[in-house]
């Protein structure tokens, strides 16, 4: 795959080149294992062989992100994040921080039959089972899902507000909690689990590459947004589809009995006690993306999206308590 001849990407993929391979080393990757996987607002990611190198999005804290590389590559999480490359000194690209991976397999999209829900919510678990690292935990910043929520109803009221699904979205903006990050404990959190953000670890990386092994355990990716914070917000994306009607309740249930079996301390006997509110505000953020990004695009809603407006359309008519969640 060629790479696009922008500057940023070609240094990233000069920087990922340099990792994969010692000094005076020749390349010898075949071309499907080397090119861009991602290259969003919110990061670009290049692969080159088993290594891939990410430079996170603009404006990126920089003490947050160090500590947040930090925690990805202690050993207490070993078994839930997949580890960083550590890098001789910090990487940078046009005011970015770049970050160096092993590379893993994502979940097979054309195959939702084998989306390995158990084994995502018993990583979330143990994620939230395990103390802060005591080295790590005076340094590490707040999660950021809220905040995130938030952005997105910002960004769709600056880009779209005239957009017809507008006042749907604000209105089930409305009935979301305004105290998004309630008193309680706060635990480690990933702060924007999907299935996306799944890989399957296999160990070392090999500069030559090769296929990763089906057995190999799956591991959490993109740290951009973990920290502490309520858990009840990593359990908030599949929780919200659940709602909507998009993830079958066979799955839910699968997801949310793993998690439970698992330990997780995000919920108790009643789920929607502690998902209502992170459920709501992740149904209007996918909502207030997609009025945002249609308009940019110049497209009408898709038919998931429409979807996310009609469940927004449910929320506001319901009270922001557990009783309504199940509809919603």
């Amino acid at each position: 795959m060629d790479l696009p001849d922008r500057p940023l990407l070609d240094g990233l993929a000069a920087y990922a080149r340099t990792a994969a391979h010692h000094p005076g080393t020749p390349c010898l990757c075949p071309g499907d294992l080397v090119g861009v996987l991602a290259d969003r607002d919110d990061g670009t990611v290049v692969r080159h062989g088993r290594l891939v190198a990410k430079a996170h999005a603009p404006g990126t804290d920089p003490e947050a992100h160090r500590a947040r590389i930090a925690l990805a590559a202690h050993p207490d999480v070993r078994e839930v994040f997949l580890p960083p490359l550590p890098l001789p000194t910090p990487g940078e690209l046009d005011g970015r921080p770049v970050s160096v991976w092993p590379y893993g397999s994502p979940v097979d999209p054309a195959d939702p039959d084998a989306a390995p829900w158990e084994e995502a919510a018993t990583l979330l678990a143990r994620l939230h089972r395990t103390p802060p690292p005591a080295g790590e935990a005076p340094r590490l910043p707040e999660m950021r899902a809220p905040v995130k929520a938030a952005l997105a109803v910002d960004r769709m009221r600056r880009t779209a507000p005239d957009h017809p699904a507008a006042a749907t979205v604000l209105a089930a903006w409305r009935s979301v909690p305004d105290d998004l990050a309630p008193d309680g404990p706060r635990v480690l959190c990933h702060g924007d689990f999907h299935l996306g953000q799944l890989v399957r670890d296999t160990g070392p990386a090999e500069p030559t590459g090769g296929p990763t092994p089906p057995h190999a355990p799956w591991r959490l990716i993109d740290m951009d947004d973990a920290g502490l914070g309520d858990p009840a917000w990593d359990l908030a994306r599949p929780a919200a589809w659940f709602a909507a009607g998009i993830l079958p309740p066979e799955i839910w249930a699968r997801f949310l009995g793993a998690y439970q079996a698992a330990g997780g301390p995000a919920v108790g006997a009643d789920p929607w006690v502690q998902l209502d509110g992170p459920a709501r505000a992740l149904t209007v953020q996918t909502a207030a993306l997609a009025v945002a990004k249609s308009t940019a695009e110049g497209r009408p809603l898709d038919e998931v999206e429409a979807v996310m407006i009609d469940t927004c359309a449910r929320i506001a008519g319901h009270r922001t308590d557990s009783t309504a969640t199940a509809s919603t």
